[in-house]
Parts: C-alpha cells; structure tokens; sequence
C-alpha cells in the first residue's frame, strides 16, 4: 500500500504542477503570441494553388531537327567534297627541301656533321647489307643480339636461308658454344664491324665464345658486349654509328674502342 500510496501523490503533484503551468503560460500570453506566429509563417494560399499560377506553368520545348553526323564512308561522294578534309602534312624531303644537319659522335677530336638524309642511308645500308641480308623472314629469319634484324643470311651456301628448310642451320648465324642462346647469335656483319672477327673463323672454332659470355666470365678484362641491350644494363647509353671513330683511331672493331676507353678511365 506504501507503494500506491506514494504513486498516487506523485501523480497528483505532476498535474498540480502541469495546471500551474498552463496558467502561467496564459497570463504571459504565450499561446496567443505563439498563435500570431504561426499565421505569419504559414503560406497565405495552398500548394495547389502555388502550382497552378501562370509562373509555374512549364513552357513548351522547342526541338529543332539537326542534320545527323555521317562519316566519310557513308556520305555521299558531293558530301564529301563539301566537307573537305585538311592538306595531308608532308616531310621536307617530299616538299623539296634540304633537312638541317644533324652532328654525330665526335671521332678523333673533330664533329662530323652529315645531313638527316645522309645519316638515314648509312642506317638503310647498314642494315641492308649483304652481312646481315636484306629479305626478312619472322619464321626463318633468326634474330641477331647487336642490330636485333630478323633476316634470311647472305650466304650462298645456307640451305636454311637459301632453300628455305627451317630444319638446318643458318651458317650466317653465330652459335655460342657456351650460353647457346640468343646472346651468342650475331650476323658477319656485327660481328666484324663491332667485335672485329670474321665468320669463317668463327665456323672453324667449335670451342667459340661470344661477346656476352667473354664479359659475363671475365675471360678478357675491360672487354664488354656493346649491344645496346647490354649497355642499358651497365647504365651505359648505347654507341650508335662508332665503327667510323674507331677505325679513324686505328681500332680493329668498336668492341675494342670500347675497351681502350675503359683502361683509360681505370688508370685514371
């Protein structure tokens, strides 16, 4: 009974102390101001009659018909001329005029300087000739380590090249005896101009170690392969045309240039 007791009188405390409220609020005019309020921020007319007033009514869009985008193959020769397209761009050496010259690799002390035109027969003849062969073959052709040119060998006797059987050997090929990979395959050409031997020697040589492998073993100190794949790897950037300063040097190959330079910097 305690318990009812005392629920009872909170209870009755609570609607005292809510009717005391109610009182205060009325003699302070709080309802009524609150009231006032109310009607100044209610809208003074219906959503309905907001969104039928002339404003808001949506205006009628306008579609105009554009001329579709066609293509060239699909218009209509006339079309075509009328919508012409720009002048094709064309190099210097079709439009007549002389490229500027291009400076190459100083060779004893003095800049040779050759034009772009000059420079691209030297590149043309280098890869095109007779050393490295001039047909390119992606099946029988077999790719050289240094000028990396996937072409039938010049060589009369080659029954890979010359008969076309993938069956035999390319004997205008090197082989390696040690790695026998793709490092140890160079054309005569390469292989006289930058390493300064000559294939027929090489043929005779069953014991024959390429470039690569001489470097990698350590066989001949300072000697190095100069490809370009094998100079990127020493951080070295690559010689380019370097046959033309080493023979004015008195140099057997560029491999040996290469070598003299590098005893050079050793003893220095």
């Amino acid at each position: 009974m305690g318990k009812l007791d005392a629920k009872c009188d909170y209870e009755s405390l609570r609607n005292a102390r809510i009717s005391d409220n109610k009182a205060r609020m009325q003699s302070l005019g709080i309802r009524r101001c609150a009231g006032e309020l109310n009607l100044i921020t209610s809208p003074s007319r219906s959503r309905k009659d907001y969104t039928n007033t002339p404003e808001r009514t949506k205006k009628a869009r306008k579609i105009e018909a554009t001329p579709l985008r066609r293509s060239d193959r699909v218009k209509k020769p006339s079309d075509v001329e009328a919508n012409s397209a720009p002048p094709l761009r064309r190099s210097d050496r079709l439009k007549g005029k002389s490229p500027d010259p291009v400076e190459l690799t100083p060779q004893g002390g003095r800049e040779v300087v050759v034009s772009e035109v000059e420079r691209r027969q030297l590149l043309s003849r280098r890869c095109d000739s007779k050393g490295r062969g001039s047909v390119y073959d992606p099946v029988l052709g077999i790719c050289c380590h240094f000028c990396r040119q996937k072409k039938l060998c010049g060589e009369e006797d080659c029954r890979r090249c010359g008969d076309r059987d993938s069956d035999q050997p390319c004997i205008g090929k090197t082989e390696c005896s040690s790695c026998h990979s793709a490092n140890g395959v160079l054309c005569r050409a390469c292989l006289k101009v930058r390493y300064g031997e000559d294939m027929e020697e090489v043929r005779m040589k069953k014991d024959w170690t390429c470039p690569h492998c001489i470097e990698e073993k350590g066989l001949n100190k300072f000697w190095i392969c100069n490809s370009s794949l094998c100079l990127k790897k020493r951080k070295m950037a690559p010689t380019g045309i370097a046959i033309y300063q080493a023979r004015e040097q008195g140099y057997k190959s560029v491999a040996h240039l290469l070598m003299a330079k590098l005893k050079e910097n050793a003893l220095q």
